[in-house]
């Protein structure tokens, strides 16, 4: 089959690659039907994640039709439309059965990669790096799928491919971090980041009851589509986010702030260009202009949902969080436990994940892709590639 593979930093082919075989009773294959860029696959890609090996298939947001069937799989079957979560979960373990899928004890095989750094390891997920499970991705015609009765959930007739896609990982990323924030009526959420995971937990947090949301970013194409779908856009370039933050909220803050930037986050001034410096030495992995916001302007005891990946980040103003008695939320995302809601959201026309879908791409054209949604160019939010 043929499969889009990372060989080095900013080095992506186009490759045949041997097809994905059943090797465990539960597996499924899939024919992928969508696959997409993420914001996280460029941490990948410009080599700030460690572990990744010449050849490894990339993509690890997916839908697509079943094609073969592991013996012991019972709730899914052979030509059945099934989205797939980004993360791995094996539904019988402590963390599945408490709803903590992206912390599933079974689905990594190589838990000494991750033990030294972490302490215990996570789930594993689809493409990113061997210190995440080395598992193969979905920027491929197929992609084989562990535990598919946890981790296989089916598309309802009505909804279009482009809404089903998203609800992998985009959309429950999003929608866990609007729920992190226990939404009371009334609040106000700030969230930084107008990319596909920040645009669904704007949407997430109107349709969970806030009063007001404010959508903070620099390109004018995103802020559009943030006001479009009825948030208060805030461009950082413009203002100093943080008093514009006071000004809306009448001197108190946000009640929850959300991060959807993570590690690559743009900054200005002094502090913005001390972080790039660093990051590009490799001094530290993480620019954190939108985390350091974000601790900045949420209001004393609310709260701080950390969505945006991160690794080793400098200068991080702990005593900011206690003396102000904020609370932290953070995790990967937990899809299986969103799935069936989202896909009822986007079924009702409440939730529009296809939004995101704003460029299309064969699997042959995906690098193309990927410089385009690295760059930004033409208003790309996502690329997306059908094999």
């Amino acid at each position: 089959m043929r499969a889009l593979c990372w060989n080095g930093v900013n080095d992506l082919r186009v490759e045949t690659v041997a097809d994905p075989e059943i090797l465990n009773p539960k597996d499924v294959i899939l024919k992928v039907r969508l696959t997409t860029t993420c914001g996280s696959d460029l941490h990948l890609i410009d080599g700030l994640i460690p572990t990744m090996r010449e050849g490894d298939v990339l993509g690890h947001e997916f839908m697509g039709e079943i094609v073969d069937v592991g013996r012991d799989v019972t709730k899914v079957k052979r030509g059945d439309r099934v989205v797939v979560p980004s993360f791995i979960a094996c539904g019988q373990c402590w963390y599945c059965a408490h709803d903590l899928y992206s912390l599933c004890d079974t689905s990594h095989p190589k838990p000494e990669l991750q033990e030294p750094l972490l302490g215990y390891p996570t789930a594993g997920i689809y493409a990113y790096s061997h210190a995440f499970g080395g598992y193969a991705g979905s920027h491929a015609d197929y992609v084989r799928v562990p535990f598919a009765d946890t981790d296989c959930f089916v598309v309802p007739d009505g909804l279009a491919d482009e809404d089903a896609l998203f609800i992998s990982d985009a959309a429950p990323t999003g929608f866990m971090g609007a729920d992190f924030c226990n939404i009371q009526r009334g609040d106000v959420i700030a969230v930084w980041g107008c990319g596909g995971v920040g645009l669904m937990a704007q949407q997430s947090a109107m349709i969970l009851g806030a009063e007001r949301v404010i959508a903070i970013d620099q390109y004018p194409e995103r802020l559009a589509v943030a006001e479009a779908f009825g948030a208060i856009p805030i461009d950082f370039t413009k203002v100093d986010v943080v008093d514009a933050l006071k000004e809306l909220t009448a001197g108190r803050g946000p009640d929850a702030c959300i991060d959807a930037v993570g590690m690559e986050a743009a900054g200005t001034g002094l502090q913005g260009a001390y972080d790039r410096v660093k990051q590009a030495l490799y001094m530290e992995t993480d620019r954190g202009t939108a985390l350091r916001q974000a601790m900045l302007a949420v209001r004393k005891g609310g709260t701080l949902s950390i969505l945006g990946v991160y690794g080793l980040m400098d200068k991080f103003p702990l005593g900011l969080l206690m003396n102000k008695g904020v609370t932290v939320r953070t995790a990967q995302q937990h899809g299986q436990a969103y799935v069936p809601r989202l896909l009822e959201h986007a079924l009702r026309g409440e939730l529009k994940p296809a939004a995101l879908a704003t460029h299309r791409f064969s699997l042959e054209d995906s690098p193309k892709g990927y410089h385009m949604f690295k760059h930004k160019e033409d208003g790309c939010l996502r690329a997306v590639f059908a094999p």
